[in-house]
C-alpha cells in the first residue's frame, strides 16, 4: 500500500529487501547472460564458475591508476561495446580480449589543497599530485559517440566523437576533492545529463545535483526539497517518463516529477541507509546500499502517471502494469525460521493502484472483469477479514492477512492474485509456507493470460482500466493449452460451487419430507446428498463409492481440481479422463436430485 503524507505529497510503502550486494560494479553481458564482468576487470562465467582477468593492463603502472570501485558497463546502444575506466577511459568490443584507450588522463593535474585539511595542508602527504580516477561513465542513450565521464577529483568531461576529442565541461563551482559520484545521460534530451556530487572530503554535507540540457555549457543545481544533510551519491532519469528523476543520498531515496526542480522523499519503510546506486529495471526501482543490501520498489508505473505534487481529481484509478502469471512459491518443504535472513518475493499477481482525495462515504470495491464483462473477482472495503490464529500445526505468523480494499484518503496499492475466488468449504495452509505471507489453499482457478478490466467503484461511480496478464515468460506453453487447462479446472470448480449451494437445500428438503411423512423421499434425498460433510479435496486420489452422492463426488472433484491446477497446460490424459468420469457422476446425481428440490 501507499499513503499520502501530511503535506499532501505521495509516498510509497512497498520497498522490500531481496539480497546482498558485492563491492564494486558488475556488468552482465547483454548477449550472454551467463557472463558477468566486474572488478578491474574479471570475466566470470556463472555456468562454469570460470574467472578470467581481462582488464586493460596486467599489473600496475605509474600511468594507470585504479581504485576498488572502478566503473564497468556496456553501451545502452551497442551490446558489444563495453567501457571501463581507470584514470583514462577504455573500450572493448571483444569481451576484454583487447582494449582501446579512448581518452587521455582526464583527472586534475594540479589544485589547491582545500582549507578543511587544516594544519596538514602543507605536509608532504597533502602535496599536490595527479592521483584521481574516472569514477563514473554515462554513455548516451541515443548517440553512440557521446559519452560523459566524471572524476573523483571533481571534473566532468564529454566527448561527441567516441573519444577522439574531449571537452572539459565542469561546472564552475565544482571544487577539487569533490567526487562526481554518478552521472546519467538523459533518455529524452541528446545533449542532457545529470551529475550527483559527493562532497564528504570537503566537510560539506549539503546535497549537490547538477543538470545540463545543452551538452554541458550550462549546469543548473537542482536540489530544492533535499535536506541539508542529504549528501547525494547517485541520480538517474526514468527511461519512460521525461523529467522523472530518482536520487540516492546518504540516508534515503528521493523522487522528482519535474526534472529536479523539486524533490520529495521516497524512503517510507526503508531504514535510513546510504544509497550508493540505483537502477530502473522495467517497471521496478532497484537500489544498492552501503550495507550491501538490495532493495526493490515494485511497480513505479503510478509515479509515471501522476502529476508532480498530487492528484487533482477526487478519484483516480491508475493504469496497472502488465501482470505476470507465475507460481509464486515453489518450495515443497517447511519454510525457513522467521529469524533467518532472507529476501522477499515481489507481489504475486496484478498490482492495482488507486487514489482517493477524500475518505469514501460508502464501500469501495474493486472488480476484475473478463472480456465478456463477467465478474472474475470482487473485493470490497467492507469485506470481513479472515481471523489470523494458529491453525493446528500452522503458526499464526505464517498466515497472509486478507486483502482488504481501503476506503481511506490517499494513494493505495491492492494486489489481486490472478485467481478466481476459492471454492466454499474447508481450506488449509500448505507446509511450504512463507512467513506472514502464506495464502490458504486450494485457491480458485488460475485465470488464463489475456486482457481483463479493472473496475473501481466509489460512491456510486465506476472507473475502469485495462489489465493485461501474460504467462511466465520462462514457460513455453501454447495459449490453447492454457485455455484447455482453465476450461477443465473451471468445470470442476463450478461443479464444486454448485454442490456447496445444493447440499443445504437437499438437507432442508429431506427434513421437510420427514416432517410431512414421506420417509421414502427423505431417504432418497439423504442418499443422493450424502450423510457426511464435503471433504477438502486436497488428496491426490479419492475412493469411489458404489452409491455416489454429492458428498463423495465433492471429494473426488476437489482432488481432481487440485491436480488440474498443477503446472502450466492441460493435465495428463489420465487426469482428464478421471475428471470427465467424475463430472459424469456429478451430472447423473444432479439429474436425479434437482427435480426433488422443487
Amino acid at each position: 500500500m501507499q499513503s499520502r503524507s501530511d503535506d499532501g505529497r505521495i509516498t510509497f510503502r512497498e520497498w522490500h529487501p531481496v539480497g546482498v550486494e558485492e563491492y564494486g560494479y558488475v556488468a552482465p553481458d547483454p548477449l550472454n547472460p551467463d557472463i558477468v564482468y566486474g572488478g578491474k576487470v574479471s570475466r566470470y562465467n556463472r555456468k562454469t564458475g570460470e574467472v578470467v582477468q581481462v582488464g586493460p593492463r596486467a599489473g600496475r603502472a605509474g600511468d594507470y591508476r585504479t581504485i576498488r570501485t572502478q566503473p564497468v558497463l556496456f553501451s545502452p546502444i551497442d551490446p558489444k561495446t563495453m567501457y571501463f575506466a581507470s584514470n583514462t577511459l577504455w573500450k572493448t568490443t571483444t569481451g576484454g580480449n583487447g582494449w582501446s584507450q579512448i581518452s587521455p588522463d582526464l583527472t586534475r593535474k594540479t589544485w589547491d589543497v582545500p582549507p578543511n585539511v587544516g594544519k596538514f595542508r602543507n605536509t608532504t602527504a597533502a602535496r599536490v599530485s595527479q592521483r584521481g580516477v574516472i569514477y563514473t561513465i554515462a554513455p548516451s542513450y541515443s548517440d553512440i559517440n557521446r559519452i560523459w565521464i566524471g572524476t573523483d577529483d571533481g571534473l566532468i568531461h564529454v566527448t561527441a566523437d567516441a573519444g577522439k576529442t574531449w571537452k572539459d565541461v565542469t561546472p564552475r563551482d565544482l571544487k577539487p576533492w569533490a567526487k562526481v559520484s554518478m552521472m546519467d545521460a538523459s533518455h529524452t534530451n541528446p545533449l542532457g545529463a545529470y551529475a550527483a556530487i559527493n562532497t564528504f572530503r570537503l566537510d560539506d554535507l549539503r546535497p549537490h545535483i547538477y543538470r545540463t540540457q545543452d551538452g554541458g555549457k550550462i549546469w543548473k543545481p537542482i536540489v530544492n526539497g533535499l535536506p541539508a544533510g542529504a549528501i547525494v551519491n547517485t541520480v538517474k532519469e526514468d527511461p519512460k517518463r521525461k523529467g522523472l528523476l530518482f536520487a540516492g543520498t546518504e540516508t534515503q531515496v528521493y523522487v522528482s516529477f519535474d526534472d529536479g526542480e523539486r524533490w520529495e522523499s521516497l524512503r517510507v519503510n526503508m531504514p535510513a541507509t546510504s544509497i550508493r546506486d540505483l537502477v530502473i529495471k522495467d517497471d521496478d526501482l532497484v537500489v544498492g546500499t552501503h550495507g550491501r543490501g538490495f532493495w526493490i520498489l515494485d511497480d513505479i508505473t503510478p509515479l509515471r502517471q501522476m502529476k508532480s505534487d498530487s492528484v487533482e481529481e477526487d478519484t483516480v484509478l491508475l493504469k496497472p502494469q502488465m501482470a505476470t502469471r507465475v507460481e509464486w512459491n515453489r518450495n515443497t518443504d517447511t519454510p525457513l525460521p522467521p529469524d533467518e535472513p532472507a529476501g522477499e518475493n515481489p507481489p504475486d499477481g496484478a498490482i492495482i493502484h488507486y487514489f482517493l482525495k477524500q475518505p469514501a462515504t460508502g464501500p469501495v470495491s474493486i472488480e476484475i472483469l473478463d472480456t465478456a464483462a463477467n465478474t472474475v473477482r470482487r473485493y470490497a472495503s467492507d469485506d470481513k477479514p479472515v481471523e489470523i490464529r494458529d491453525e493446528g500445526n500452522v503458526p499464526s505468523y505464517w498466515i497472509r492477512p486478507s486483502p482488504i480494499v481501503s476506503a481511506a484518503a490517499g494513494l493505495h496499492r491492492f494486489v489481486w492474485d490472478l485467481h478466481y475466488p476459492a471454492a466454499p468449504g474447508a481450506q488449509s495452509y500448505p507446509i511450504a509456507a512463507t512467513p506472514r505471507n502464506t495464502a490458504a489453499e486450494p485457491k480458485g482457478p488460475w485465470i488464463p493470460p489475456g486482457t481483463y478490466t479493472v473496475k473501481l467503484s466509489v460512491s456510486g461511480k465506476g472507473y475502469t482500466q485495462p489489465l493485461i496478464v501474460r504467462m511466465d515468460p520462462r514457460m513455453k506453453v501454447a495459449p490453447i493449452a492454457l485455455q484447455q487447462q482453465f476450461t477443465l479446472s473451471k468445470r470442476l470448480y463450478d461443479a464444486m460451487l454448485r454442490i456447496q449451494d445444493v447440499l443445504p437445500k437437499a438437507t432442508e428438503a429431506r427434513d421437510r419430507a420427514q416432517a410431512a411423512g414421506h420417509p421414502d423421499l427423505a431417504q432418497k434425498l439423504s442418499s443422493l446428498a450424502g450423510a457426511g460433510t464435503v471433504g477438502r479435496g486436497r488428496g491426490r486420489g479419492a475412493a469411489l463409492s458404489s452409491q455416489p452422492s454429492l458428498t463423495t463426488i465433492a471429494g473426488e472433484l476437489g482432488a481432481l481440481y487440485s491436480l488440474s491446477q498443477d503446472g502450466s497446460g492441460l493435465p495428463p490424459p489420465q487426469t482428464v479422463t478421471a475428471a470427465e468420469d467424475a463430472l459424469k457422476r456429478y451430472n447423473g446425481v444432479m439429474a436425479q436430485l434437482t427435480p426433488l428440490l422443487r
